[in-house]
């Protein structure tokens, strides 16, 4: 936990495992995944998260300082605008073991729940149970993403449900089968994201970015997570599908380490 929090208690993971899930709205910004990676590293987040098969492009950078690896365990296959027949979300084999290997500092699984679909969320279910002992057993902090979706045949693909009364319980569910760390979307109502925090019980949460939205608009929201009480942010898209993905790194470490403002992470955010 300590090579992926900074000393504040503070992380930023920027998220570069899209394309582990088989869709090709995912893949933009990150074609040409070395320098992707190489970018970021540059950027100085704390964290990247990354799949088993380009973990090595982060950890084969020489030398010491280099964010630390958060490995990706699972592969879905939801994020399409219509859905399978069927739906799954597959650990890899031996997932903890890999991660030791790339020495990642952190796993992270997904725990879904579409409307509808009660066997993909008693997958996620089992997921986690089966990650959590292993992660006991090497001493492999466990990142929980507790994700609640609204239907895809009326909002389109892996579309975010705001609505707080489903959130909290979710997140509850995932520090109760062990999580050390939450990552969860924020809600509709930011103000409100305290509850989510407190549903935590003193894990830390991290919200999830989404989808890519205006410079203003997610610099803002992320200030207002964190003063709601977020740890800090995983953010993908936001990042990766960015002009200037180095220079909104940049943005958003002085909203989660240095407590910036949105006009001051703007001018980040500019090069002033």
């Amino acid at each position: 936990m300590n090579r992926l929090f900074g000393e504040d208690g503070k992380c930023f993971d920027v998220a570069i495992d899209h394309g582990f899930f088989n869709e090709v709205s995912f893949l933009s910004g990150i074609e040409n995944m070395k320098q992707a990676i190489e970018t970021i590293v540059a950027a100085d987040p704390d964290a990247i998260q990354l799949s088993p098969g380009q973990a090595t492009l982060l950890q084969s950078i020489p030398g010491k300082k280099k964010p630390s690896l958060v490995l990706r365990t699972d592969v879905a296959n939801i994020y399409g605008k219509t859905l399978p027949s069927h739906l799954f979300s597959h650990l890899i084999h031996n997932p903890v073991e890999q991660a030791v290997s790339l020495d990642a500092a952190c796993v992270v699984v997904n725990l879904l729940l579409l409307p509808n679909q009660p066997e993909l969320y008693h997958q996620c279910v089992e997921n986690v149970c089966r990650l959590k002992p292993e992660c006991e057993r090497y001493g492999m902090p466990l990142m929980v993403e507790p994700l609640v979706m609204l239907p895809n045949e009326t909002h389109g693909g892996y579309m975010v449900d705001g609505d707080l009364g489903k959130i909290v319980p979710l997140v509850r569910q995932a520090v109760e089968l062990g999580a050390d760390i939450i990552k969860a979307d924020p809600c509709d109502h930011l103000e409100e994201y305290h509850k989510v925090v407190e549903a935590a019980s003193g894990k830390p949460v991290l919200p999830r970015g989404g989808g890519r939205a205006p410079d203003e608009t997610i610099l803002s929201r992320t200030y207002e997570l964190m003063q709601q009480g977020a740890s800090g942010i995983v953010y993908g898209r936001n990042v990766i599908q960015h002009a200037h993905p180095d220079r909104m790194t940049r943005a958003f470490m002085t909203i989660v380490h240095d407590g910036a403002t949105v006009v001051q992470a703007m001018a980040v955010l500019k090069g002033e």
